[in-house]
């Protein structure tokens, strides 16, 4: 045996011969042209056997760490292996010469071989020998080979990844559809496998998902696909229309020559069909936009939206929404129903610039001027933005948007938003409300075998983008529990990266269509995406970047809830019309629409606004009064000081002249005294005249009787 160095440009190989066929060999270089044509040729032969079988190996060895139910983590040399033979050629080498040589090959020269001169090196290539475009046309030929990617419409012949991912998307449970296996590993242009078909098992549809991709991708008609194959497995499906093209669900979709050819590459069994639809529109004042609809409206009440998300409709900061939390619970304490925005910036008003408001706000904690300034002027702009007609009554009622047709078919809510311009805040916020109100109201139902409502959230970038801690954990804190109440949520977005890593975590499906990576940002997001995969033998960088309009890389969760394996596919055509319905459907449509007669007309029952512009007529009633019973008490006391002042004067006058009297009266009983006494004194001297007379008299004629007695005789006068 003797070793003979055969090189080529950017290649080298040893390759062992035997002495009696080593003619012509100087200084280990073959000078025969055709004996070097042949050997080349069985080295090529022997490395593409060698690359083979190392290709084949790696792939045992990931197929095996997948089996070991740790999919996400295969053993790393194994990875790398199959990496390699998948990414590229092998070379040939020496390993590759002596299993040519073991399997009995003939790899010695012709003996007519010459010697080459002793400057010589390198041979000329041969000019019969094969050239590098028909090399590399056989080693794309025996990697196809290698990996197996035969096209079986059973899957008898599947090998390598196509059988794995066949027996990955072979669920035992009702499938949601996605899309036609997409074979990228095959040389060539990628080329879907007809009837191998990928899909979501509906049992784990409330473990949620996420469709993304750049801008005309196909996300809208991935999201259409999807509420159809709901809807037609009886879940209802809510779903927002944005770029107002959604309404052709409610038409039956027509074939073309474009969905002939498409429906042959993959084989998808198609049939146009039509599926119920709910129009509605966010609040109840007039449409704007283009194609603009005017459907059921949909209301919610101040109260039931609550401070935290009506914050993030507002724009406030931390302080502010801890200002407004105050507002609705003083609001709540007094029972005044905050149903329409006038009732909170009445109820504002009345703690911020009413006396007795200001009393009342002590109790809870301040609220700053320039707090409730804000809020004030957030609200009137919001109130000009449209806001004023979502809020108020009648209150959507959730359990509305979960019917189901007599035909056994998902009603699908379609929210009509032409105009995302100019609400996207408040549209964004609103779908985070509905899916709050979905979890307080719907009861507890576990991992049912279907989801009871999914719900499809459109333009997710609008929900996160500057949001507040609060607001994310709320967010957050909805996502994970509702799943609890058989819903599940789809995000519809352009990047994964446009949706937190704590909600990301939360999705188990994911349908990314492609992504640009045109500007160092683009590059960043898309190794961020593909890190977010499961691992697999795929180059997601590549695929991601060269995937056309109406294509994805799948990746869901099995029925034990482990990743399947990641699947390129070719997204099925949807069943109805692609693209908005006619005038004439619409005007049917929201005819017949038995909700619209329940929400269409504004009710303004009495609340905040009522009981307190009642209480402030009543405060200023009640400071009138008493303003005008202090007046009152006021001249009251006034007068009566006058009174008293007056009486006080009469009574100095009275108790003069009741002096006056007094001394008059005592001068005259003085002189009534004296005079009384005087008489006394006269009558006294009269009596004592008269006594004294009378004693004469008596004497006297005492005298003449006794006289005459004596003397018998009476001297006569």
């Amino acid at each position: 045996m003797k070793t003979l160095l055969w090189k080529t440009p950017g290649h080298a190989a040893f390759l062992h011969v035997p002495d009696t066929r080593l003619v012509g060999v100087y200084h280990g270089v073959m000078t025969d042209s055709a004996a070097i044509a042949h050997l080349k040729a069985e080295a090529a032969q022997a490395a593409a056997d060698a690359a083979a079988a190392k290709a084949a190996a790696a792939q045992a060895a990931l197929d095996a760490a997948l089996a070991t139910g740790d999919p996400d983590h295969p053993e790393p040399q194994a990875e790398e292996s199959a990496q390699a033979a998948t990414a590229a050629p092998a070379e040939p080498g020496g390993e590759q010469a002596e299993q040519a040589e073991s399997n009995g090959q003939d790899t010695a020269p012709p003996s007519n071989t010459t010697e080459a001169p002793p400057s010589q090196t390198e041979p000329a290539p041969p000019a019969d020998a094969p050239s590098s475009e028909n090399t590399e046309h056989t080693e794309n030929a025996q990697s196809t080979e290698d990996t197996g990617e035969t096209r079986s419409a059973d899957g008898s012949g599947d090998t390598g990844y196509t059988a794995q991912v066949r027996s990955g998307y072979s669920f035992s449970s009702p499938t949601l559809p996605v899309g036609t296996y997409l074979d990228t590993l095959a040389g060539g242009d990628p080329a879907p496998v007809p009837g191998l078909n990928v899909g979501i098992p509906l049992g784990l549809l409330n473990r949620h998902a996420l469709v993304a991709g750049a801008t005309g991708t196909g996300k809208t008609r991935t999201l259409q696909m999807l509420a159809e194959g709901l809807s037609g497995a009886g879940v209802p499906v809510f779903l927002a229309d944005v770029k107002g093209d959604l309404t052709g669900l409610a038409e039956p979709g027509a074939t073309s020559e474009k969905l002939a050819a498409r429906l042959a590459s993959t084989g998808q069994a198609w049939e146009g069909r039509s599926f119920p639809i709910e129009l509605f529109t966010l609040g109840g004042g007039p449409q704007s936009g283009a194609g603009a609809i005017s459907g059921t409206p949909i209301r919610t009440t101040v109260t039931e939206f609550g401070p935290v998300l009506l914050s993030r409709v507002l724009g406030l900061n931390d302080t502010q929404t801890s200002a407004l939390q105050l507002v609705f619970h003083w609001a709540d304490s007094q029972g005044l129903a905050l149903l329409d925005l006038k009732d909170l910036r009445a109820v504002v008003d009345y703690l911020t610039n009413s006396d007795a408001g200001k009393e009342e706000l002590k109790t809870i904690g301040g609220v700053s001027a320039a707090s409730a300034g804000v809020i004030l002027r957030e609200i009137a702009a919001l109130e000009a933005a449209g806001g004023e007609a979502f809020f108020g009554e009648p209150a959507l009622d959730v359990h509305d948007l979960m019917r189901i047709s007599p035909d056994g078919k998902g009603i699908i809510s379609a929210l009509e938003l032409a105009d995302i311009q100019s609400q996207g805040t408040l549209f964004s916020t609103f779908l985070m409300w509905l899916l709050a109100e979905l979890f307080e109201t719907l009861p507890e139902v576990g991992d049912p075998d279907k989801p009871t409502m999914v719900f499809f959230f459109d333009e997710a970038h609008l929900l996160f983008s500057g949001a507040s801690k609060a607001f994310l954990e709320a967010v957050v804190r909805t996502v994970r529990l509702i799943r609890s109440k058989g819903v599940g949520i789809v995000f519809i977005t352009q990047s994964p990266t446009d949706v937190p890593d704590e909600v990301l975590a939360q999705l188990g499906s994911r349908v990314q269509h492609a992504l640009r990576a045109h500007t160092p940002a683009d590059a960043a997001n898309l190794k961020k995406a593909v890190s977010t995969f499961p691992v697999s033998p795929l180059d997601l960088s590549r695929v991601l970047t060269s995937l056309g309009t109406g294509q994805a890389v799948v990746s869901v969760l099995d029925e034990k809830g482990r990743p399947a394996p990641v699947a390129p596919v070719v997204i099925n055509a949807p069943a109805a019309v692609m693209g908005p319905a006619s005038e004439s459907t619409v005007s049917q449509v929201l005819s017949s629409s038995p909700l619209k007669p329940k929400y269409a007309d504004t009710v303004d029952n009495e609340s905040a606004y009522e009981l307190l512009a009642a209480r402030v007529q009543a405060d200023a009633q009640a400071a009138e009064e008493a303003r005008a019973a202090e007046e009152a008490a006021k001249e009251q006391a006034k007068a009566e000081a006058a009174a008293a002042k007056a009486a006080e004067k009469e009574a100095a006058k009275e108790a003069a002249r009741q002096e006056k009297e007094a001394e008059r009266l005592e001068r005259e009983a003085a002189k009534e005294a004296e005079r009384r006494q005087r008489e006394a004194e006269r009558a006294a001297e009269r009596r004592k005249r008269e006594v004294e007379k009378t004693i004469g008299s008596v004497g006297r004629q005492i005298t003449r009787e006794i006289t005459r007695s004596i003397f018998g005789t009476l001297r006569r006068r």
